[in-house]
């Protein structure tokens, strides 16, 4: 982030006071912070007090007669590398998607060519109402980089999404917003991500509790580090991560045919979905009635499609995950050998573990290896899986190379003998 410069917006939230320490670590990185203040967030945190961790007056207003005498607010835009907003309130995500120009901030967002990321922060109901979902898409299909929100307890004393995140996540999601590339620069990503549904009659099917949030994070976290991502996502309430392309589906079949129409572009596959390993063998075509005591169904396998990916003639990196409630490590080895997988991630599972929990625990295996990732939120192991994937994915490549290159060699030898 050195000689980067950062235009941090700062909207009117209670979330607002954790901007100070968020400014203080982008310094730390060698970044240039000017802070713009809408009116609302005045009245959380003084201007004094960013205008001490910046080291630059803070803007906070259009019609300031002295910034505006040379055009001040397209000075600003045009000086910064990255507009930031932290945090982003509803009513923020709302003008900001609908082209609003009505004050300082916004006019800023929309005469910048920069680009734009926001930090959600509000009340979880807010986050969810279908008015906030719709802007955060509407910012999303134009290139706005959304950052979070997190899971946990709220100003107000409710417990969900709408957490602004921590800053030192903030920054960490910067980087390669501010300097693209990567580890998997010119690398297309396939992954799967929740669960599927399996039709017992028209109103009826059986699944299972994955939320679809640690295969979301690992597209992110594939994204930042330079990927173009593919996402075949079975039916879950998560907005599409920015810049990822999503294919939806709905059951076992239907993700099998999907991912067998991608994966012949992808370099990395990651098998991240709870896809169920059976189905009704004869759905019904009316609505079961509740007849007798007692309701008998006849299940048949499913097609195996991480296996079926692994057993492909020119196949990707094929990267499986392993939930289990007991024998972890072993369950899961035995899977990695099985399936012929290049490396697979397992955690375990059970009442009050990595379903619909925002953190998770894991640890990656491949053949002659193990790695620990430990515990915490989500998108943080899913950039700590990515690093080894990409890690690993380097080294095959590397040896695939120089086998390539010993054969040439020994084929112009044979030629000129």
């Amino acid at each position: 982030m050195h000689g980067k410069r950062i235009l941090l917006g700062v909207s009117g939230g209670i979330a607002a006071y954790k901007s100070p320490d968020l400014v203080r670590r982008l310094r730390e990185r060698g970044a240039e912070v000017q802070v713009v203040m809408t009116e609302a967030a005045q009245k959380f945190v003084t201007p004094m007090t960013f205008q001490a961790v910046s080291g630059r007056p803070v803007r906070t207003d259009l019609w300031d007669e002295a910034a505006e005498s040379a055009m001040g607010h397209i000075e600003l835009a045009r000086w910064a590398n990255l507009i930031l907003v932290a945090p982003a309130t509803a009513d923020f995500l709302a003008r900001l998607a609908n082209g609003l120009a009505d004050n300082l901030l916004t006019t800023l967002c929309l005469a910048s060519e920069a680009p734009i990321a926001v930090a959600p922060a509000m009340n979880q109901a807010m986050w969810r109402h279908a008015a906030t979902r719709a802007n955060v898409e509407v910012l999303t299909r134009r290139g706005v980089h959304v950052l979070g929100p997190a899971e946990g307890e709220q100003a107000c004393g409710e417990f969900g999404a709408g957490r602004m995140l921590e800053p030192l996540e903030i920054v960490e999601r910067l980087v390669p917003i501010l300097s693209p590339g990567g580890p998997l620069r010119g690398r297309r990503v396939l992954i799967t991500a929740g669960p599927t549904r399996e039709r017992i009659d028209p109103v009826r099917f059986i699944s299972n509790r994955s939320s679809g949030r640690m295969g979301f994070a690992v597209a992110e976290a594939a994204r930042d580090a330079g990927a173009e991502v593919v996402l075949v996502a079975g039916p879950v309430s998560l907005p599409t991560p920015s810049g990822v392309r999503r294919v939806d589906v709905e059951s076992a079949a239907e993700m099998y045919e999907a991912v067998m129409r991608e994966v012949g572009n992808a370099d990395i596959y990651i098998s991240t979905a709870a896809v169920a390993d059976y189905r009704p063998a004869r759905p019904a075509d009316q609505k079961i009635k509740k007849t007798s005591d007692r309701l008998g169904i006849d299940m048949e396998r499913t097609t195996d499609i991480l296996a079926a990916v692994a057993a492909l003639p020119r196949r990707p990196f094929v990267v499986g995950f392993a939930a289990e409630t007991e024998s972890v490590e072993q369950n899961a080895r035995a899977k990695l050998v099985k399936k012929n997988l290049d490396m697979i991630a397992a955690n375990e599972v059970g009442h009050d573990k990595a379903f619909d929990c925002p953190d998770n625990e894991l640890f990656v295996l491949w053949r002659g290896g193990r790695r620990d990732l430990g515990h915490g939120p989500k998108t943080a192991l899913a950039r700590s899986l990515i690093a080894v994937i990409a890690e690993a994915y380097a080294q095959r490549e590397e040896g695939a190379a120089v086998c390539d290159g010993a054969a040439a060699h020994d084929g112009a030898r044979v030629t000129s003998a």
